[in-house]
C-alpha cells in the first residue's frame, strides 16, 4: 500500500463529494480505518474524506480466516 498522490486526493474527494446525499457507494478495503489517514495523506484531506465517509456509513468488520488460507490449508490436506 501507497500513500495517495495529491491528485489522487483531490479526485477521490471529488467523487466522494459528487455523491455524498445522492447516492450510495461501497468501499472495501484490508486496511483497517484506523489506518486510512495515513494512507490518505494529507491531514486536510483525510479529514474531509473520512468524515464524508464515516458520517452516514453502515461499516461490516469480517472476522475469520481469509478465504485464501482456508483453500490453501485444504489442498495441503488433500495432498
Amino acid at each position: 500500500m501507497e500513500s495517495l498522490t495529491g491528485q489522487q486526493r483531490s479526485d477521490l474527494l471529488d467523487i466522494i463529494d459528487a455523491r455524498h446525499g445522492e447516492r450510495s457507494m461501497i468501499l472495501m478495503s484490508q486496511l483497517p480505518i484506523s489506518k486510512w489517514h495515513e494512507l490518505i495523506g494529507e491531514a486536510t484531506y483525510a479529514d474531509a474524506i473520512m468524515d464524508r465517509l464515516v458520517h452516514c456509513a453502515e461499516r461490516f468488520e469480517l472476522k475469520g480466516e481469509s478465504m485464501r488460507k482456508m483453500g490453501a490449508k485444504l489442498l495441503t490436506e488433500i495432498k
